[in-house]
C-alpha cells in the first residue's frame, strides 16, 4: 500500500480531535508492508481502528492504483459474538463515512435473515462481519473458493476468547484454506493480554511462522481502579454465599454514584435474586434497572443493549453475557458479585467501564463470604504485576476435524494430499501422523473399522479423480444443520425408581458416579440404582457418606495465577506481612485460624484432623482450586482406601477438601508423602474416578461434532436421551471392538486434560511432596474447615434448616 494514503486516516482522526497512539501507527505500518500478527491494547483504546483503517484504505489505494472497481469479499471480520458483530459494523461505516471511501460491510451470523444470506452470497460486501460457525457454513456452498478468491485480509477479534477452544481450532482450519484459495493474505488477531501470548499468535498464523509476523503492543496503560465493598463486621467463620445479600446497600450506594452500572453475577439465578433484592430496596429504580443472561429473549437482550448504548438505563444485573467487546460507552462502574477466580476474567468487566481511551475503568468487589477478601487482594496485585492467566489451545482435535473435511466434502469436494498439507500448517494438527490422517479418510469413507456395516455412516465416496464429495445430498443436508462446536451443559432428571421425580442435576456431576453410589439430593440421601438415559433412578440411601453434589454453574474455579497469588497472600500473613485493607478486614479471621490450628508458611503443607457427630474430619490445604481438589480428594481417598478398609464422602471448595469417614484413622501413620505420589498418576486418578462414565459423557459431545450422532433438524430436534442413547451404544462398539479409534482416545485424552486437570494436578503433589506435613487437631471447627462443612450441608437441608445449623455450630464453635 502507499504510505501517503495512510494520512487520509491520520486526517480523518485529526478531524475528529482522536489522538492517533504509537501502537494503531505500528498497526497501519504493518498491515501496509503485507504483514500478520496481533494487536494487543487495553480496552476502550481504539483496537478496533487499529486494523480497520488499514484494511478500508489498502481497498482504497487498490482501487485508485487499478483505475476500476474491485469486485467480490475483501476483507472477513471474525467474531466470538453476535453483539460485538454490530459494534463493527457502526465502526466500519463511520470509517467508511470519515475516510470518503465506498466501502461497504455487512454481518453474517445466525441472526441474519435468508435472504440477507442470500443477497451476500450474489453481491459479495466488502467485508464481511461473521462467526467461525458461519465460516464453515459458506465453505458448504458450491463455489466457495470464488467467493473468498478476492479476500486480502482476515481479521480475529477477542482472539483470546478463542484460542482456548474448538471454535479456535475452527478458525485455524478455516485460515488454513483460506491460504490457499486467496493470494498475499494478511492474517491478524485483536486480543486482550494472556499470559501465553507468542503462542497464541502461532495457533492463529499457523506453523511455521512467517518470518516477518509481528505483535504490537500498546504502550497504554489502561488505568483499574479496584475497590472492595467490605462488611463492617467480619464473620469470623465464613461459609460461601451468606454475605452478599448483606452487602446491598453499599451496592446500591455504589450505583447512585454513577450513571450506568453493570452488576456481574456468577449464575443466571443469582442475577435474577440480586434484581429483585435492588428494586425491593429502591423502587425508584423501576424501569432504570434491567437484567441480562442467556435464558432471556434475544428481544430483551436486544432492548437491553440498546438501552445501555443510550444511556437510558442505571444499572444492569448481568452474568457472563456482557463479557466480551461490547462498547457501552455510558457505563462508568463495574460491581462484581463474588470472586470472578480468574485475573483475566476480571480485567475483561472491569473494561466494560471507563471504554474510551484514557478514562479509568472503575470495578468494586463484593465479597459473598469473608475468605474472598483474599482473593479481591490477589486478584488486584496480579493487575498490578501484570500476571493473567494462559489460554491452552486444543491440539488434536479430530472431532472438529473430521468435521471440516464433510464441510469441504458437501460443497467442492477435496484431495487428500493437497488438503492434508494444508491442515499441518495449523499449530492444532501440525504433529498429525500419516496413520492418524488416513484413520480421519477412513472415518469419513466407513465411518471406523467398527462401524463400517452401517451404510449411515459412509458419508463420503472418492471419485475417478480422487476427490473427496459427500455421497448424498441428505448428508449434505444433515452436515449444514449440525456445523458449530459449542455444547451446552445437560441437565439429568432424578427420579425414584418407582417413578416419582425429584428434579434434575447436572449430568457432569453423576458422570462420576455409577450404580450403588451415593448422593445428597433435595435434601436426602440417594442411592443410584441405574443410569437410564437421561434419568437417574434412586432408592433412599441410609449411608452416611453421601457424595455432596457439585455444579459447574458458578463453580469456577480459581485460576492456577490466581491460586499462587492467594497462597502467598497466607504465607506472608504467617510471617506478619499485611499489605493490602482486605487482608488486614480478615486479620481476625485468619488470627482465630491459628489459635485454633495454624496458618501454614510455604515450606507446611497443613492438614487438620477432628471429630464431630458427624463423624471424622480429615482436611487437607492446597490451596489449589476447586477442580484440582475434586480430582486429587477422590484420588486420595481411593489410595487410602486401599491402606485400610474404610469409606470417604468428599466435599471441597477453592482452598481445600474433606474427606469425611465414620472410622477412626491413624493419620500420622496414613498419611506421609508417599500418598501424594505421582507415579502412575493418571492410571491412579482414573482408578479413583469412575473415569469410563466421565467419559461417556465427553464422548458425546464429539460425536455431535464429529457428525457421528444427528441432533434433528431446526425444530425437530431429538430429546436429548435419545443422542445420549446413541452417543452411549458407539462409546460402547469402540471401547469394546475398536479401542485404538481416534475418537475414543481424544475422549480420555479431553477427560484427563481439561475436566480433571491432570498436569496442574500433578504439580500441586509435587509441591506437596517437597513441604513439611502439618497435622493439627483442633478441638473445633476452624475458619478454614467451617465453609467445608457448610458446602457438605447445603445438599442435605433446605435453605432454612441450613441458616438453622449454621448458627447452631457457629455458637458451638464460639463456646
Amino acid at each position: 500500500m502507499n504510505t501517503n494514503i495512510l494520512k487520509r486516516g491520520k486526517s480523518w482522526f485529526n478531524s475528529l480531535n482522536w489522538k492517533l497512539n504509537k501502537f494503531q501507527k505500528k498497526a497501519w505500518d504493518s498491515y501496509s508492508l503485507g504483514k500478520s500478527g496481533l494487536v494487543n491494547a487495553p480496552t476502550g483504546s481504539g483496537k478496533t481502528y487499529s486494523l480497520l483503517i488499514p484494511t478500508i484504505l489498502d481497498f482504497f489505494d487498490r482501487q485508485n492504483t487499478f483505475s476500476h472497481d474491485i469486485s467480490g469479499l475483501q476483507c472477513i471480520w471474525v467474531t466470538p459474538i453476535r453483539a460485538l458483530a454490530k459494534e463493527i459494523l457502526i465502526s466500519s461505516q463511520r470509517a467508511a463515512i470519515g475516510l470518503e471511501v465506498d466501502w461497504n460491510a455487512s454481518i453474517r451470523s445466525g441472526d441474519t435473515s435468508s435472504s440477507e444470506r442470500d443477497k451476500q452470497w450474489k453481491s459479495p460486501p466488502q467485508m464481511l462481519i461473521t462467526t467461525p460457525e458461519s465460516l464453515h457454513v459458506l465453505m458448504t456452498k458450491v463455489g466457495y473458493s470464488d467467493y473468498f478468491k478476492n479476500v486480502k485480509s482476515i481479521v480475529v477479534d477477542e482472539w483470546h476468547e478463542l484460542v482456548g477452544s474448538k471454535r479456535g481450532v475452527q478458525v485455524e482450519l478455516f485460515i488454513s484454506r483460506l491460504k490457499y484459495i486467496t493470494d498475499s493474505l494478511r492474517i491478524w488477531g485483536i486480543s486482550a493480554t494472556i499470559g501465553n501470548m507468542q503462542e497464541s499468535l502461532e495457533v492463529l498464523l499457523g506453523l511455521p511462522m512467517p518470518s516477518d509476523s509481528i505483535i504490537i503492543k500498546s504502550a497504554l496503560e489502561k488505568k483499574i481502579q479496584v475497590k472492595s465493598l467490605m462488611p463492617e463486621v467480619i464473620d469470623q467463620f465464613p461459609w460461601a454465599g451468606h454475605l452478599g445479600l448483606l452487602m446491598t446497600d453499599q451496592v446500591l450506594s455504589t450505583i447512585k454514584k454513577y450513571n450506568t452500572t453493570l452488576i456481574f453475577t456468577k449464575t443466571r439465578a443469582q442475577s435474577e435474586i440480586w434484581y429483585q433484592r435492588l428494586l425491593e430496596a429502591d423502587e425508584n429504580l423501576a424501569g432504570l434497572i434491567a437484567m441480562h443472561h442467556g435464558s432471556i429473549s434475544r428481544e430483551v437482550r436486544d432492548w437491553v443493549e440498546n438501552s445501555l448504548y443510550e444511556g437510558d438505563l442505571k444499572a444492569v444485573v448481568c452474568t457472563s453475557s456482557l463479557d466480551l467487546g461490547v462498547d457501552f460507552r455510558p457505563v462508568e462502574a463495574i460491581v462484581q458479585i463474588g470472586s470472578p477466580k480468574g485475573v483475566a476474567r476480571f480485567l475483561q468487566r472491569a473494561g466494560r467501564s471507563g471504554h474510551s481511551p484514557g478514562a479509568v475503568s472503575k470495578i468494586y468487589f463484593v465479597p459473598t463470604n469473608s475468605l474472598e477478601l483474599l482473593e479481591a487482594a490477589s486478584v488486584r496485585d496480579a493487575i498490578e504485576s501484570k500476571v493473567i492467566e494462559s489460554r491452552m489451545p486444543y491440539i488434536r482435535s479430530f472431532d472438529v476435524l473430521i468435521q471440516y473435511l464433510l464441510t469441504l466434502a458437501v460443497s467442492d469436494g477435496f484431495g487428500a494430499e493437497a488438503i492434508l498439507k494444508e491442515i499441518r500448517g495449523t499449530y492444532s494438527f501440525f504433529s498429525i501422523t500419516d496413520e492418524e490422517w488416513n484413520e480421519v479418510l477412513e472415518f469419513l469413507l466407513y465411518g471406523s473399522k467398527s462401524l463400517q456395516a452401517y451404510d449411515e455412516y459412509h458419508k463420503v465416496g472418492v471419485d475417478t479423480k480422487g476427490i473427496y464429495r459427500a455421497k448424498n445430498k441428505r448428508v449434505a443436508l444433515r452436515h449444514r444443520m449440525s456445523i458449530g462446536t459449542i455444547t451446552s451443559a445437560t441437565m439429568m432428571t432424578v427420579k425414584y425408581q418407582r417413578g416419582k421425580s425429584l428434579g434434575s442435576i447436572e449430568e457432569y456431576f453423576i458422570s462420576m458416579l455409577g450404580s450403588g453410589d451415593s448422593f445428597w439430593f433435595a435434601g436426602r440421601a440417594l442411592e443410584i440404582v441405574r443410569i437410564k438415559g437421561m434419568e437417574v433412578h434412586v432408592v433412599n440411601s441410609k449411608k452416611k457418606n453421601a457424595k455432596v453434589a457439585s455444579y459447574l454453574g458458578g463453580r469456577m474455579p480459581l485460576s492456577t495465577e490466581m491460586s499462587k497469588i492467594v497462597r502467598e497472600k497466607i504465607y506472608d500473613f504467617k510471617k506478619g506481612v499485611i499489605e493490602s485493607d482486605e487482608v488486614e478486614k480478615i486479620a481476625p479471621l485468619l488470627n482465630t485460624q491459628a489459635e485454633r490450628s495454624t496458618i501454614p508458611s510455604k515450606d507446611e503443607f497443613l492438614i487438620e484432623y477432628f471429630k464431630s457427630k458427624e463423624g471424622y474430619h480429615l482436611i487437607m490445604y492446597p490451596f489449589e482450586g476447586r477442580n484440582v481438589h475434586e480430582g486429587m480428594s477422590a484420588l486420595l481417598a481411593k489410595r487410602i482406601s486401599m491402606l485400610l478398609p474404610v469409606s470417604f464422602s468428599l466435599a471441597m471448595n477453592d482452598y481445600g477438601f474433606e474427606l469425611l469417614s465414620d472410622k477412626e484413622i491413624d493419620v500420622e501413620e496414613i498419611i506421609t508423602h508417599n500418598l501424594f505420589t505421582t507415579i502412575d498418576l493418571s492410571v491412579d486418578i482414573q482408578a479413583s474416578i469412575n473415569s469410563v462414565e466421565m467419559a461417556k459423557r465427553r464422548f458425546r459431545d464429539i460425536a455431535k461434532i464429529s457428525g457421528l450422532i444427528f441432533q434433528g433438524f431446526p425444530g425437530q430436534k431429538k430429546k436429548e436421551r435419545h443422542l445420549q442413547s446413541s452417543s452411549q451404544l458407539l462409546f460402547d462398539v469402540f471401547r469394546q471392538y475398536d479401542p485404538d479409534n481416534i475418537l475414543f482416545m481424544q475422549t480420555y485424552e479431553e477427560v484427563m486434560t481439561f475436566q480433571l486437570e491432570e498436569s496442574r494436578m500433578r504439580e500441586a503433589l509435587e509441591r506437596i511432596q517437597n513441604q513439611k506435613i502439618i497435622v493439627k487437631r483442633p478441638r473445633k471447627y476452624t475458619p478454614f474447615a467451617f465453609p467445608l462443612m457448610v458446602d457438605r450441608l447445603r445438599e442435605k437441608l433446605s435453605s432454612e434448616k441450613l441458616q438453622h445449623k449454621i448458627e447452631k455450630m457457629k455458637l458451638e464453635i464460639i463456646k
